[in-house]
C-alpha cells in the first residue's frame, strides 16, 4: 500500500511539473516591404576642371586659390632664398592647420608621417612645397593643402625679410574608437 501511495505521489508530481497549458505558439508574420523601384542613373558628366594632382616624392607644388594643387615644373626657387645657417630672426609660425583624413585612408587604416619642405617667402606667402616623405590614399595631398594655409612671419636677416625653407611634419593617427565609427 505504501508503494502505491509513493508511486501515485511521484506520478502526480511529474504530471504537474511536465504538464502543458494546451496553448499553441502563434506564428508572427513580419510584413515585407515591396521592392524599391530603382531608376537608372545617368553617368556623371566629366568636370571641365583639371584633374586632381597626385603628390610625388621630391616634386615641388604650389598653392592655388581654389584649394587644388599645381605641380611646379621650374626647379629654380622663386626669389632669393637666404642660404645662411642662422638668420637674425627666425620665421615664426602663427597658425599650422591640421590636415583631414580621407575616407579611403580611414577605411584602409593608413597611418604615418608626411614630411614636407615648405618655402616661406619673404612676402609672407607659401611659395613652394616639396614632398620629402608621403603617404597613400590622399593623405600627402591633404597635408600639402593644410601646409598651404600656414600663416607665418618671415625670417629676418640684415634687417630685411628673407625666404627660408622649413621642414613641416604632419602625423596621421587613427584613434582606436574611430575604427568602429566608419
Amino acid at each position: 500500500m505504501k508503494l502505491i501511495l509513493v508511486l501515485s505521489a511521484i506520478l502526480v508530481c511529474n504530471c504537474v511539473a511536465y504538464s502543458q497549458s494546451g496553448r499553441r505558439g502563434q506564428t508572427i508574420v513580419v510584413p515585407v516591404p515591396p521592392p524599391e523601384v530603382v531608376e537608372p542613373k545617368t553617368p556623371p558628366t566629366q568636370p571641365t576642371a583639371t584633374p586632381s594632382v597626385t603628390a610625388q616624392k621630391n616634386e615641388d607644388y604650389r598653392c592655388t586659390d581654389d584649394g587644388s594643387l599645381a605641380r611646379v615644373l621650374d626647379t629654380t626657387a622663386e626669389g632669393v632664398v637666404d642660404a645662411s645657417k642662422k638668420p637674425d630672426v627666425r620665421a615664426q609660425i602663427l597658425t599650422k592647420p591640421a590636415p583631414v583624413y580621407t575616407k579611403e585612408a580611414r577605411r584602409n587604416g593608413v597611418q604615418g608621417l608626411v614630411v614636407l619642405k615648405v618655402l616661406l617667402s619673404s612676402d609672407g606667402q607659401i611659395s613652394r612645397i616639396r614632398v620629402q616623405r608621403g603617404l597613400p590614399a590622399g593623405l600627402t595631398e591633404n597635408a600639402i593643402r593644410a601646409a598651404c594655409r600656414i600663416k607665418f612671419k618671415p625670417a629676418m636677416s640684415g634687417g630685411q625679410a628673407v625666404s627660408r625653407w622649413l621642414t613641416v611634419e604632419y602625423v596621421f593617427r587613427l584613434a582606436e574608437s574611430s575604427i568602429f565609427g566608419l
